[in-house]
């Protein structure tokens, strides 16, 4: 299960998402799957706020409105192409996202939920009532599907792809974010704000360009979600959306790479073959995050590398006596190997090494 781990194991997963059209049978599936891709690209935006930072953002999928919307009126109203109104549509949300991050983002904990589950209800209610800029409870119908140098993305195996693309380059990006120093910062506010401040860490500076970052990829996401489904309804700004990618982080791993791709996969895919229970799919799922929480309280991936260590904690006492052994013999060479352990500097030096 190690050598799965790594390089080679996300070459894998990026084989099989190559490769799964090749045994969807209908273009159901790869409808779903598709819509799986663009929540999961949500979601890993979501899990840089809140896995790696510590901000728990419910106005995440307003965000994810607000760049579905830009797309829908800019290409419907106005004509623009699609791959402008997509850019624009991150853009936008760096500029919410930034004046939102300013304010909110001086609260902490429950109050900085509160704050922003109150602004996704206002965007919501904006979306719903503005009539003359969002087309209200009209919908907006008819965005054009995306071309790029003449082809068009007007079927399910195109769509498919091209949203995988995205997902692969927006989880990409999140790895290089997350192993730099930026990354490490983002941790360190996560773990103790008061610690991360007293080793002179900006914390407003940092926050809001974690919450920047964040809702561009929700903002992305509602893009890419207007050129595939090319119809928009005002529910993509209700907060359902939101508790949806978090049981998704919940389900995979908060504050992991994987754990959250995992969730937006499996759940989706869970809920398809449960649709006989959508009416009552809080009371069915509610229960579920409870004993997630308990029990699960890091998700599969959580649930995974507990095992491991546990298993690496054990092998490493069996390996104890056995290697105290040998160095009674091994000293005299006698009967078997010498074991040099280091000490004073050189251990100091060696724990170094060993972190790095």
């Amino acid at each position: 299960m190690s050598r799965l781990e790594g390089k080679l194991g996300w070459t894998l997963l990026f084989v099989v998402g190559l490769l799964f059209p090749l045994v969807a049978h209908r273009d159901y599936m790869l409808t779903v799957m598709s819509t799986a891709y663009i929540f999961a690209l949500a979601t890993i935006g979501l899990n840089l706020i809140t896995g790696y930072t510590g901000q728990y953002n419910l106005a995440h999928s307003g965000f994810m409105a607000i760049g579905a919307y830009t797309v829908g009126i800019l290409t419907v109203d106005h004509q623009w192409p699609f791959w402008i109104a997509f850019a624009c549509s991150g853009l936008v949300c760096l500029v919410f996202g930034f004046f939102v991050g300013i304010l909110s983002l001086r609260l902490k904990g429950h109050y900085f939920s509160i704050f922003t589950l109150c602004v996704g209800y206002i965007l919501y209610l904006g979306i719903e009532k503005w009539d003359g800029l969002t087309h209200g409870v009209s919908d907006i119908i008819g965005i054009p599907t995306p071309t790029m140098f003449g082809f068009s993305f007007d079927r399910a195996i195109p769509l498919y792809y091209l949203t995988f693309a995205f997902l692969a380059l927006g989880t990409w990006l999140l790895h290089r974010v997350v192993n730099s120093l930026l990354g490490r910062t983002f941790m360190a506010i996560r773990n103790s704000d008061t610690l991360a401040e007293s080793i002179g860490i900006n914390l407003m500076r940092n926050k809001v360009l974690a919450f920047m970052l964040s809702v561009l990829y929700a903002g992305y996401a509602g893009g890419l979600y207007a050129g595939v489904l090319r119809f928009l309804a005002p529910d993509l700004a209700s907060v359902d959306h939101t508790f949806d990618m978090t049981m998704y982080m919940l389900v995979g791993g908060m504050g992991t790479l994987f754990g959250p791709l995992l969730g937006s996969i499996v759940v989706p895919w869970i809920t398809q073959y449960l649709q006989f229970l959508q009416e009552y799919r809080f009371v069915v799922f509610g229960p579920l995050l409870i004993l997630l929480v308990i029990f699960l309280p890091n998700g599969l991936v959580g649930l995974y590398y507990s095992r491991k260590n546990r298993r690496a904690g054990r092998g490493n006492r069996n390996a104890a006596p056995a290697a105290s052994s040998s160095g009674a013999t091994g000293l005299n060479g006698a009967n078997g190997p010498s074991t040099n352990v280091p000490s004073g500097d050189h251990a100091h030096q060696s724990a170094e090494k060993g972190h790095a």
